[in-house]
């Protein structure tokens, strides 16, 4: 199994930043996709971006594809969403999730998820 665990979250005000961290543990295969999801109340769950650990691919959705930046540091195990120039539209509950997915922002395709941060704009 694989473990995660996001963190980083928090109050930002709008136009600011935010860094979240995802930090993988247990048996992490460098094939798996490492994708950012979040929801807001009364909302479906909506992929956001995603990255392969293997060759560092990444994927973001339009309405953040200026905005947030995927990294990863593999020997840390870590996936890290750089957020800029935040929006309230971005207020969520941010989860990380691993897998092998046949559409990188896909959730039926992650089968490993995080806990949750908490990302409020204002």
């Amino acid at each position: 199994d694989v473990q995660l665990v996001e963190s980083g979250g928090g109050s930002a005000q709008t136009g600011g930043s935010l860094r979240l961290s995802c930090v993988l543990s247990g048996y992490t295969s460098t094939r798996y996709w490492v994708a950012w999801f979040r929801q807001a109340p009364g909302k479906g769950r909506e992929g956001v971006a995603a990255i392969h650990l293997e060759d560092g691919t990444t994927y973001y959705i339009p309405s953040v594809k200026d905005r947030f930046t995927l990294s990863r540091v593999n020997r840390k195990n870590t996936v890290y969403l750089q957020m800029d120039n935040v929006q309230s539209e971005d207020t969520a509950m941010y989860y990380c999730a691993a897998g092998l997915p046949q559409n990188a922002v896909e959730p039926s395709g992650y089968t490993y998820w995080g806990q949750g941060t908490q990302v409020t704009v204002s």
